[in-house]
């Protein structure tokens, strides 16, 4: 049997065509994504706006051309923060059934939060230890306290990238007080998160797609890890990843452009990405970050399969 997953992000819309095996195995035989931007400029105001509507029924569009070789038997779609907070959100997803008969769950944050633990833990298996997940999107961030076996906390906050962009609206390279201003406004929103890490004590931390996917690429480009040759999952030591935090916090759009393994669709999002990333690692002191390509759209179809 074959599924196609669409995980319909706020900066990306993703798709995964993947082939049952036989129990809870399942065979990849396609991963790609689709940059929308579906909140840029509309993302606090709940609204999709009619540009970002357009690119997200074209990418959707594009998609299923390349699902069309697959001869798939399964299509399931999974909207996520940008959709379900807009006003206009509901009028998305019936276009997208109008247009290409394609039926979208709005998942809340906390099965959204679910979804991804079940997608790390096929990449990472630390047993007994408890860790902490951190999933970066343009709408939400779903933190998850987690072992192998249970999820011990979770938790969907509305401080996604592209809804920080929009709030802070930084300079070009941002300067130090933006930094501190937008690490204040963490330290007030994330206090749920630093109640459970003490409650917890989660022993590793493990940040998964998006934004970790690009800082391990570029990294890779810098030869500052060994080359990905395939592997699902990454560790990247403190050291490495204070140059890369450095880099991006001084660099200009421009720079970025042409920074190799870094996607257009993040060039804006990056920086304060890594402003998060960086003060959610030294307000933890877990400095190592294990990264781990599977995320949502990789636990929805485990959990499919397993359900079958």
């Amino acid at each position: 049997m074959r599924i196609a997953i669409i995980d319909l992000g706020t900066n990306t819309f993703n798709l995964l065509i993947a082939e049952a095996t036989g129990g809870s195995s399942y065979n990849i035989l396609l991963s790609t994504k689709e940059g929308v931007k579906l909140g840029e400029g509309g993302i606090n105001h709940k609204t999709i706006t009619d540009a970002a509507f357009q690119r997200g029924i074209e990418a959707i569009g594009r998609h299923y051309e390349r699902m069309e070789p697959y001869k798939v038997d399964k299509v399931m779609a999974f909207a996520t923060s940008a959709i379900r907070d807009a006003a206009n959100g509901r009028h998305f997803t019936d276009t997208l059934k109008q247009r290409f008969n394609l039926d979208v769950s709005v998942i809340s944050g906390d099965k959204e939060a679910s979804l991804i633990h079940l997608g790390v833990k096929q990449t990472l298996t630390f047993h007994d230890k408890r860790y902490i997940i951190l999933d970066i999107g343009g709408g939400s961030n779903e933190f998850i306290i987690a072992d192998d076996n249970q999820i011990f906390w979770k938790q969907s906050f509305k401080l996604g990238m592209a809804r920080l962009l929009e709030k802070f609206q930084p300079s070009d390279p941002i300067t130090a007080e933006e930094i501190s201003a937008v690490e204040k406004y963490l330290h007030e929103e994330l206090e749920p998160l630093f109640e459970n890490f003490d409650r917890y004590k989660p022993e590793i931390f493990i940040g998964a797609s998006g934004s970790f996917d690009s800082f391990v690429r570029m990294l890779a480009n810098e030869n500052l890890l060994p080359p990905l040759d395939g592997a699902t999952s990454h560790i990247i030591p403190q050291e490495v990843y204070q140059k890369l935090h450095h880099k991006l916090i001084s660099s200009t759009k421009e720079e970025r452009d042409q920074m190799k393994g870094l996607e257009p669709v993040r060039r804006d999002m990056i920086v304060l990405a890594t402003v998060f990333v960086n003060f959610v690692l030294n307000k933890l002191g877990l400095l190592t970050i294990y990264q781990s390509d599977y995320s949502l759209k990789e636990g929805a179809v485990l959990e499919f399969i397993s359900q079958s």
